[in-house]
């Protein structure tokens, strides 16, 4: 659940690194421009986790919708609701929901907000190739992390060249651990419920609540 938060938050993200590839730079300020115009996302996309050392291959789709700092995320059996001022993670396996206040020290709790700024600082980045996706010409940025330390090896950021939308991010551990989070559909300005951002106890009458404060 936190590394597809992590992946979403360069999704989304005002990417605005210091000291690197001009054409990068621009790029990526005309992709966040275009993010921070819209009142509404939604986002459906794909997730696949390999390793081919260890066998080991996750395939799964999820789905999100933002507005300002609210959003509502579905993937791999979990429903996270953030309201503007509590969290709610709705497990339906294991009949659980879990609140708690938004708090900017808890590294589970991303919001839409902190993903606008979570990877301003700590990668250097640089254009990197072009490939011709389904008839769209997809621009990657190369983003290396400048902590060696780092689990992350290096990042390939997808960008259609012509909507400046993120097609696809590819993330590559330093345990021969591949991450792609693909975009299916991205939809911007669409009428949404009043209450999607809601949490209504009342669905959950069955469930145990958590209350973590």
């Amino acid at each position: 659940m936190k590394k597809v938060l992590l992946l979403l938050a360069l999704i989304i993200s005002s990417v605005t690194f210091a000291q690197n590839d001009a054409k990068a730079k621009t790029l990526l300020n005309e992709v966040s421009t275009k993010v921070k115009g819209y009142n509404n996302i939604a986002i459906d996309f794909k997730y696949v986790l390999e390793n081919t050392s260890e066998n080991i291959k996750q395939e799964t789709r999820g789905d999100v919708n933002m507005q300002g700092d609210k959003y509502k995320l579905n993937i791999l059996g979990i429903t996270r609701i953030f309201d503007g001022n509590k969290l709610y993670t709705i497990s339906s396996e294991d009949e659980e929901v879990t609140v708690s206040s938004d708090n900017g020290e808890d590294e589970g709790t991303i919001t839409p907000s902190k993903m606008l700024s979570f990877y301003e600082d700590g990668f250097t980045y640089k254009m990197d190739i072009i490939q011709k996706v389904k008839g769209r010409n997809i621009q990657y940025v190369k983003l290396s992390p400048m902590d060696s330390n780092a689990s992350i090896k290096y990042i390939l950021l997808g960008i259609d060249a012509e909507t400046k939308h993120i097609y696809n991010l590819i993330e590559i551990g330093k345990n021969g651990t591949k991450t792609t989070l693909t975009v299916n559909s991205f939809k911007t300005n669409e009428p949404i419920s009043k209450t999607l951002f809601t949490f209504d106890e009342s669905k959950y009458n069955d469930y145990f609540i958590n209350k973590l404060d």
